[in-house]
């Protein structure tokens, strides 16, 4: 009987390495599923918010464009108004410059 029952043990062995064979592998194959799905939410997610932030940067941009044209139109109406005043400004403005720009080399 001795002998017997090694062989029944050796083969409860046998029966029970495979099954937990068998269950890591289903485990390992069903987080492989897992870990596939939520890649693809994740990839989903990312491609909406950067659809989303391509939207409203277009907007954005589209905006800024709009108030350049109106600040551009302007300053073109205001010295062609007054072009004795812009000029006299923008001398004033290029004088002062240059000072700021001097006075750091002197020093």
């Amino acid at each position: 009987m001795p002998a017997n029952a090694v062989d029944a043990a050796a083969s409860d062995a046998k029966s029970a390495t495979a099954s937990a064979v068998d269950s890591a592998t289903q485990l390992a194959s069903q987080a492989e599923r897992r870990f596939a799905d939520a890649a693809k939410r994740f990839e989903k997610v990312v491609s909406e918010g950067i659809d989303q932030i391509r939207a409203q940067s277009r907007t954005y941009a589209d905006a800024t464009v709009e108030h350049l044209d109106e600040a551009q139109r302007y300053v073109v109406d205001r010295v062609r108004e007054r072009p004795l005043v812009a000029a006299g400004a923008a001398l004033g403005v290029g004088v002062l410059i240059g000072l700021l720009i001097a006075g750091g080399r002197n020093r």
